[in-house]
């Protein structure tokens, strides 16, 4: 056996990210605690992105921390395959009183990924319990992002996660609606926009309605840019989805649990589709966890009115509803609820807003856009060199304190909902030297 240094960093193949670039330059995450990380040599970074969309209630939260040590004493690891455990029961049944309507049941998975990919096997089971054969078509959207499942990748329409991998035949695509020319600097949802639901028309008189199972996309697309719904954009899928009798699927691996500000986009927007995804935020971060919220009538059709005894539907994960993560998931809640976390991002939203738009007018910045405590600073891409623009920005608000992400030349901010004024403050003033540095 070759021995390795214990600091090596070569061994570790890191996902979406420039291995070569960063093991010649690394950043390092120690530790961290409400809205600061530190690095190895103590330095403080203020979080601008809850981690990765996740930690909605800020680092190291002392109930959930709690909550997770005693699971781990309690009951490690439990199948639930043929068994249960008490926690996943309960956990499901308090989702169903935060997921909107009548999504009242859950299947959990490990990540969003996992989420999503059973979320779409979940529609077409539907489909087929209905007697609705021929329906296996799937519809995402461009710019999309699912997660990197086959599934995921397939409904998604971010290009690079789709090239070289196979994906999944019978699967369509409507367009993104993020349009700089006629929505550049709209605070909250941009008024154009709504009519590129109708393109999902098109596509039901090309294919027929009876071929189609479901349409995914995100409330708001978070890891193509933070790309915000149109008005009356989500409202226009909702009801030809219904009308034709395809499932309407929200991922709100980002959205959920007050990114927007209410427990879900769903119920801030008032949009409720058939199938809810979410993760990230379920456990804030501390433990993996992906879910399905479903609606009753899916569920019904899918278990309840099975002709054959047995496996209603064979799908499912090692993790799905681990100990750990569903004692964190309670814990969790229970911050949320005990802290008004979600009232508290709908009153921050307005300074948030008027914060994030300040940087109107900078250097390089042709857009900003935001939703709830959510926003998007666009900066024009170097001729010779998409996205490193934004990379210098990232890097030099790193090594000066704080955490931000970036995605092509999009700087995306998403703090954790316990952010404060002067820490808001402190974001976007730091940001706004630095971009002015930047050539």
């Amino acid at each position: 056996m070759t021995a390795r240094a214990a600091n090596d960093l070569d061994p570790f193949w890191m996902p979406f990210t420039a291995n070569r670039s960063f093991k010649a330059h690394p950043r390092l995450l120690a530790s961290a605690r409400d809205m600061h990380y530190f690095t190895p040599d103590g330095r403080p970074i203020l979080d601008g992105t809850a981690g990765l969309w996740c930690v909605n209630a800020g680092h190291a939260r002392k109930p959930i921390v709690e909550a997770i040590q005693h699971q781990a004493e309690v009951l490690d690891y439990a199948p639930t395959f043929q068994l249960g455990h008490p926690l996943v029961f309960e956990l499901a049944a308090r989702l169903g009183m935060f997921f909107p309507a009548d999504i009242n049941h859950v299947f959990f998975a490990g990540s969003g990924s996992e989420g999503v990919d059973s979320a779409l096997k979940i529609a077409l089971a539907c489909q087929r319990a209905r007697g609705f054969e021929n329906r296996t078509r799937l519809i995402g959207r461009q710019k999309g992002y699912h997660g990197v499942g086959f599934g995921g990748i397939s409904v998604g329409g971010l290009e690079n996660n789709r090239r070289g991998f196979p994906t999944l035949p019978g699967v369509d695509h409507l367009s993104h609606t993020l349009n700089l020319e006629e929505a550049a600097f709209s605070r909250g949802q941009p008024a154009w926009g709504a009519h590129l639901a109708d393109e999902l028309e098109v596509l039901i008189a090309e294919h027929g309605a009876e071929t189609i199972a479901a349409v995914i996309v995100e409330p708001l697309s978070g890891s193509a840019g933070v790309i915000v719904p149109p008005v009356g954009y989500l409202e226009r899928l909702r009801e030809i989805t219904a009308r034709h009798g395809i499932l309407l699927i929200f991922d709100e691996v980002i959205t959920g649990f007050g990114r927007v500000g209410g427990a879900t986009a769903s119920e801030t927007l008032g949009v409720i589709p058939d199938l809810l995804v979410c993760a990230k935020g379920l456990t804030n971060g501390a433990v993996p966890m992906g879910a399905v919220g479903v609606r009753g009538e899916i569920y019904d059709a899918v278990v309840n009115q099975a002709a054959a005894p047995g496996i209603e539907f064979f799908h499912g994960y090692t993790y799905s509803g681990h100990p750990l993560a569903a004692a964190a998931g309670l814990a969790t809640l229970d911050v949320y609820e005990n802290e008004g976390l979600f009232q508290r991002a709908t009153e921050m939203a307005p300074y948030w807003e008027e914060a994030v738009h300040s940087l109107r007018g900078l250097p390089h910045v042709i857009d900003i856009r935001n939703l709830g405590m959510v926003a998007a600073i666009e900066l024009a891409p170097r001729p010779d060199a998409p996205g490193a623009r934004a990379m210098e920005v990232f890097h030099t608000a790193f090594d000066e304190g704080i955490l931000i992400r970036v995605t092509g030349d999009v700087i995306a901010l998403s703090p954790p909902l316990i952010i404060s004024r002067a820490q808001i403050d402190e974001i976007i003033d730091h940001l706004s030297q630095i971009i002015r540095r930047t050539t």
